[in-house]
């Protein structure tokens, strides 16, 4: 999964982020009201952990941007406010959970788990174009009835791609979606390459079209 947590605290922050990290999430962090919502304008998310109490602004009124834009990310409130009223004032402007400081971290995971099965739930599980097709929930990825050995990167690209058809998205779009905040200091991003490049020939070895183009100086397009 692709995480977006907002808090301030830096302690707390990098304790979160190191633990859902290590459980094979992708994690991005934000610590103020502006940076989140700047990073909700230009990237998706599959889930929010979103504290009330920020420097700059109020937690709920970001919730209600969220719900108003658009964004089908999932929501998990975390406050040290404990009162009912916080609570459904979170969960009635459209949060799908709300846990209470301080919490355990594996609560935390089993609560993002449990919020991203009740959404998946009530969706499609499978991610279709022309003869790919992903399984959202096992994440396997298969070409008319062939599977693909994937790396977890080259799933999350196959994803993104099929998820921004038509437009290009630059290298660096891409390592930020795959790798998170990791790529802000990087020079360059020739790494992405090797993992569209690996990509395209499992799709075509199992029979499959390459929509992968390469819009030069820019980065690919994924053509349908």
């Amino acid at each position: 999964m692709k995480l977006l947590l907002i808090e301030d605290n830096e302690e707390l922050l990098k304790s979160i982020s190191d633990y859902l990290t290590h459980e094979k999430n992708i994690c991005e962090v934000a610590g103020t009201f502006d940076s989140a919502r700047e990073k909700l304008a230009l990237y998706t998310y599959d889930c929010i952990i979103l504290d009330l109490m920020l420097p700059d602004g109020n937690g709920l009124n970001l919730l209600k941007l969220i719900r108003k834009e658009g964004i089908e990310s999932s929501v998990i409130i975390i406050s040290a406010k404990d009162s009912l009223d916080f609570k459904l004032a979170g969960l009635d402007e459209g949060a799908d959970d709300y846990i209470i400081k301080p919490f355990h971290l594996p609560e935390l995971y089993s609560r993002i788990k449990a919020v991203m099965r009740r959404k998946n739930h009530n969706t499609s599980s499978l991610l279709e174009f022309r003869e790919i097709t992903v399984d959202l929930l096992s994440m396997e990825v298969t070409v008319n009835t062939t599977k693909l050995n994937l790396t977890k990167k080259e799933t999350y690209l196959i994803i993104y791609f099929i998820n921004n058809e038509n437009r290009v998205v630059t290298r660096q779009a891409i390592a930020s979606h795959l790798w998170g905040d990791y790529t802000d200091n990087l020079d360059n991003f020739d790494f992405v390459y090797q993992h569209v490049k690996n990509l395209r020939k499992k799709i075509t070895d199992a029979g499959g079209e390459d929509y992968i183009s390469t819009v030069y100086g820019l980065g690919y397009k994924f053509n349908s």
